[in-house]
């Protein structure tokens, strides 16, 4: 039950939001300030408790704990509702809370051994049951490669780790809320229900990008099976929100999480897992770049880096957020803002966006669209320079020009990068135009060049464009 103080309370704050959010229905407000004092006392500890709050007239615990929220999810710390942290806080997740007086017991829980045993008690009729067991299998391995811990599946009696599905109230004490929102829930090391994990049946379980990923959600939960909290870094399987990249793999984050509890694996060459980028990272380079509607839009690894009205402090967020389907790695990157078209490359295929979409009928064959010849196997960089119409590529240490009216490649080409762009260098990382310049990418280098003098105008770091206050 809600408390009407609180929700007053969270009116008087409410402010204008950011610029774009749509202005709010008053009913819309007050379900949005309903969700907010949810999600606080769920996930971040706030007591509700009506007199406390009208003693002390302020509204500084709601204020306090939103800026915790904030400040992990890394966003802009205001300790106000605007748009970004009601989006955040509407995404599907975990149901284990990010701070909470039980989310570890004093100690940090553990196992005391490692050879450990678990249990499926019941199926999803969303897969068959052979595809559920060899998912959670897959699950356990991710733990078991980077720990010493072992799993073994035992089909009677009690197990150390109880897998089920449930629905709603499953006698647990943390009821499940129907679809969304919850996904699934885990607890801590320990006897009784230590170490269970329950699914919401509510949720449609899947194999692959559609709904919610079972092979993703398992492996979080598994996570806290062992003893592991929320981590705050965006990379990292133990996130809180549900972000389906497209592969599950731990993090360094998370094996560094789960070594601190049980030590290093006894696999003689240690594993190691992928690092989230830090945007003021002074040795941070880029896999491609391009602007989107005014923007640009940085790419490494599976994430995508932004910085706009909306995001002054740089966004980080994956590739997968905005478009689910797109590979992972993309090499090279150009916007033909006239056609309001963005074109995202990776080995010899490429993709064509148009804001959120993915154009139908890709990935294309570089070679059939563009008339590469076989030799080219992936593009480094490419750019679309606006008043000619032509879109170069870099490839290696040369460089092609393709007319984009024509629709086919200039003759004469390819050229050595260092005659049509002296300066530069032999290779280009990534390259992206704005205001009629072009920015090449090099290592931790940026240059600013003027395609049409052919000189270099400044050079700075790689991520100049990010608000660093040291690069």
């Amino acid at each position: 039950m809600h408390s009407l103080p609180l929700l007053l309370l969270l009116l008087l704050f409410w402010g204008t939001g950011s610029h774009g959010f749509p202005a709010a229905t008053s009913e819309t407000q007050e379900q949005d300030m309903e969700m907010i004092q949810k999600y606080l006392e769920n996930y971040y500890n706030l007591k509700s408790n009506e007199k406390q709050i009208k003693k002390q007239r302020k509204i500084t615990p709601v204020v306090e704990k939103l800026k915790q929220m904030q400040k992990f999810f890394g966003l802009k710390v205001t300790g106000k509702p605007n748009a970004e942290t009601l989006n955040v806080m509407k995404q599907a997740r975990c149901g284990v809370p990010d701070v909470a007086q039980f989310v570890l017991t004093e100690g940090n829980p553990r196992w005391e051994h490692t050879n450990l045993t678990y249990r499926i008690e019941n199926y999803t009729p969303d897969l068959p049951g052979a595809v559920v067991d060899n998912t959670i299998e897959k699950a356990f391995q991710l733990w078991s490669n980077v720990s010493p811990l072992t799993f073994t599946k035992v089909f009677k009696g009690q197990a150390d780790i109880m897998i089920s599905f449930a629905w709603r109230d499953h006698g647990d004490n943390s009821p499940f809320d129907g679809p969304g929102e919850v996904l699934a829930h885990a607890f801590q090391p320990g006897p009784g229900l230590g170490g269970d994990v329950h699914f919401d049946e509510d949720e449609r379980w899947t194999n692959d990008f559609t709904d919610y990923n079972l092979y993703h959600v398992a492996a979080h939960e598994l996570g806290h099976s062992l003893g592991l909290a929320h981590s705050s870094d965006i990379g990292a399987l133990m996130f809180p929100s549900y972000i389906f990249s497209g592969d599950v793999q731990l993090s360094q984050d998370d094996i560094n999480g789960i070594q601190a509890i049980y030590g290093p694996s006894k696999n003689p060459t240690l594993p190691t897992g992928p690092q989230t980028p830090r945007v003021c990272d002074s040795k941070l380079t880029f896999d491609a770049i391009t602007t989107i509607r005014g923007e640009v839009m940085f790419f490494k690894d599976k994430f995508y880096m932004r910085v706009n009205s909306f995001y002054p402090e740089a966004e980080l967020n994956f590739i997968a957020v905005f478009w689910p389907n797109l590979a992972n790695g993309l090499q090279a990157a150009y916007e033909v803002a006239h056609r309001d078209e963005v074109r995202l490359f990776k080995g010899n295929q490429y993709w064509a966006v148009r804001g959120q979409d993915v154009l139908p009928g890709y990935p294309r064959s570089i070679y059939r669209s563009f008339g590469f010849p076989r030799s080219v196997k992936n593009i480094d960089a490419a750019v679309f320079q606006e008043d000619t119409g032509k879109t170069y590529f870099f490839v290696a240490h040369h460089y092609w020009r393709y007319d984009e009216y024509k629709r086919s490649m200039d003759a004469g080409y390819p050229k050595m990068i260092a005659d049509g762009f002296p300066g530069i260098g032999n290779k280009v990382d990534a390259v992206f135009q704005k205001n009629g310049f072009f920015y090449f990418f090099r290592g931790t280098r940026q240059y600013k060049f003027d395609p049409k003098t052919k000189r270099i105008l400044t050079l700075e770091r790689a991520n100049s464009w990010f608000n660093c206050r040291q690069n």
